[in-house]
């Protein structure tokens, strides 16, 4: 993979793993494109943009709203020209038990990270397949490797995500389209600073005292990827490990998780 002159498109690239990614990138002389929501952080990003980079684009956009994000697709592809590369890491998430958890919520997590992922591939493999060429990274989850406590409505997306991945891998891969897909665990972004005071004991007990990787080290892992050609992508050995016990012991997983809570009951009741 040559960085420099690729097109780089980037959903969600104004903080956190896709902020990573975009200064990754433009580092190495890619044309970079970002969309994300209309806030502050793509305020700030749009008035300093990566160094590096030879084009940038900056949209502001709401991934759910599918014709503004093709809208958006269009408008970035006539300045930096065809995506190359495709990130999607727009996503939300916060945990709550599932019987108080709103319905809206649940349709929500979804529309952002499942269909806003769907929609901004759907936009852009008709031209990678027209040039037999590119590359899709879409952002899942450590939570796509089993069901976390708490996560009812975040999880669900995150699944989805990598059954799409898994699905188009095969299918795209005779047009010489690259797909991967991201595992990542607790990274350190304003994502998981805000879902910090809402989690549970019982959630609190499973996570454990492992500190939140740095979002660079995903956005390392991302671009090893692409250069490689890797479908499974893991940014920590934790995550890996976990994933290999998810394949060859589930139910291992599935005991330990049970007395994790079970124990957080015990103390909470204590």
């Amino acid at each position: 993979m040559n960085w420099a002159g690729a097109h780089v498109l980037v959903t969600g690239g104004s903080s956190g793993i896709g902020l990573a990614t975009v200064r990754r990138v433009a580092a190495r002389g890619a044309r970079v494109s970002v969309l994300a929501v209309d806030n502050d952080d793509m305020d700030l990003l749009a008035a300093n943009p990566p160094s590096g980079a030879n084009g940038f684009e900056a949209v502001a956009v709401d991934v759910r709203d599918r014709p503004a994000l093709t809208a958006a697709i269009d408008a970035v592809v006539r300045s930096n020209g065809p995506v190359d590369v495709l990130v999607t890491s727009a996503g939300i998430g916060r945990p709550r038990y599932f019987d108080t958890e709103d319905d809206a919520e649940f349709e929500n997590e979804m529309a952002v990270n499942y269909f806003g992922t769907l929609w901004a591939v759907r936009a852009v493999v008709p031209s990678m397949i027209e040039r037999h060429r590119g590359a899709i990274v879409c952002i899942s989850s450590a939570a796509a490797l089993f069901g976390v406590f708490g996560y009812s409505a975040y999880t669900p997306t995150k699944y989805a995500v990598r059954g799409l991945c898994e699905t188009l891998r095969t299918e795209l891969a005779p047009h010489g389209i690259h797909v991967a897909c991201v595992f990542p665990a607790d990274v350190d972004t304003p994502l998981l600073a805000a879902e910090e005071p809402l989690k549970m004991p019982e959630l609190r007990a499973i996570s454990g005292k492992v500190r939140p990787i740095p979002p660079e080290r995903v956005a390392d892992a991302i671009l090893a990827a692409v250069e490689k050609e890797r479908h499974r992508v893991f940014s920590d050995k934790r995550t890996h490990a976990l994933a290999r016990v998810a394949e060859i012991a589930p139910s291992l997983g599935t005991r330990l998780t049970d007395w994790l809570v079970s124990r957080a009951d015990r103390d909470r009741d204590m």
